[in-house]
Formats: structure tokens, C-alpha cells, sequence
């Protein structure tokens, strides 16, 4: 058998990025080289979606406008889905439209009941360009189009609209990291 680490045991847990930070309201770049710093990227993506107890994160997340994003997350079955997606597009989004409780960790400690497909289909490549497919369903689907949201440079709370959003938008201003944010 062969040795892998641990996804995120060799990164460098880096802050995250938090509402109101303008990295995370603008699309994020094509990732061009596939060299040793996207495979630290990726290394970092992990240590910090970890740390922070989240189960998927972006690259503008951690301040990297770059098409990246990481995921350790369950689907309704309890099924376990690990891995990450360079360049990735979200191609597919059907099925049952489901409010459901949906946190991101820009805005850590909020979470509001938010509409997602419950099928989605997400292409892009792995780290050395090799083309994926990532199929997810339930709770899994949920956290693939929220992440290509974060690569569109938009948050869960943009697809919120009248008193859900005006709760969360108020209750983000008093949260304790409030005065921490940029812009």
C-alpha cells in the first residue's frame, strides 16, 4: 500500500478571508501553473478548511483569487468525499430545490436556511491538469455549488433576499469578527 499523507499536514493554516473582504466578491483567476506552488495551495486550502472545522474551502477564501477549491464532506448518506478541483466550473445543478442551513467560514458562527439543488456536477482538473468530474448529491451538492459560488465571487448570503438575508446581514455586524474585516 502505498504511503499518502494526510491532506493538509504539510500546509500553513492561513487567516481567513471575511465578509466584507473584497477577495471574496470578485471572480477568481484561471489557475495557469501547475508547478510545486499550487500543490502548496492545495496543502494550505486543507490546513485551513481543518482548522477552521469546515468542510469545503476556496482559494480567495485564504486571500488567493485562483480557481481552487478543497473539500472533506459528507453526503446524506454519510458517505465521506475528499479531494479538490482546479479551474472548476459548476456544469450541473438539478433535482429538488431544498432550504437548508448553510454556514460558510467567512462568515464564521452564522448560518441561514438557503436555497441549493440537491444534485450538482462540477468539472475541472487535479494538480497536475488531469481532467475530474466531482458528482454530488444532498448535503455533498450543497457544498460543491456553494464552493464554485466562492470562484464567482459570491457568498451564500447573495442568494438570500428579504428578512433571511437582513437577519444574517445583522447579525454578521455585531458577530465578535466584525471588526476584523476589510472594506
Amino acid at each position: 500500500m502505498r504511503q499518502r499523507s494526510i491532506p493538509g499536514s504539510t500546509g500553513r493554516v492561513r487567516p481567513l478571508a471575511l465578509l466584507g473582504d473584497p477577495v471574496l466578491a470578485a471572480p477568481c483567476d484561471e489557475v495557469t501553473d501547475f508547478g510545486p506552488a499550487l500543490e502548496r495551495l492545495v496543502e494550505d486550502l486543507f490546513a485551513a478548511m481543518y482548522a477552521a472545522r469546515g468542510v469545503g474551502l476556496a482559494a480567495n477564501q485564504i486571500g488567493v483569487p485562483l480557481r481552487v477549491f478543497v473539500y472533506d464532506c459528507p453526503d446524506d448518506e454519510d458517505r465521506r468525499h475528499l479531494g479538490h478541483l482546479v479551474n472548476p466550473r459548476l456544469v450541473e445543478a438539478d433535482g429538488v430545490v431544498v432550504r437548508g442551513p448553510e454556514g460558510c467560514l467567512s462568515l464564521p458562527g452564522l448560518e441561514a436556511g438557503t436555497e441549493r439543488y440537491d444534485h450538482a456536477v462540477v468539472e475541472g482538473v487535479d494538480l497536475r491538469g488531469e481532467p475530474r468530474t466531482v458528482h454530488g448529491t444532498g448535503f455533498f451538492a450543497r457544498c460543491l455549488q456553494h464552493e464554485s459560488d466562492h470562484l464567482e465571487g459570491t457568498l451564500y448570503v447573495d442568494r438570500l433576499t428579504g428578512l433571511r438575508r437582513r437577519r444574517v446581514l445583522r447579525a454578521a455586524a455585531r458577530a465578535p469578527w466584525a471588526g476584523e474585516r476589510e472594506g
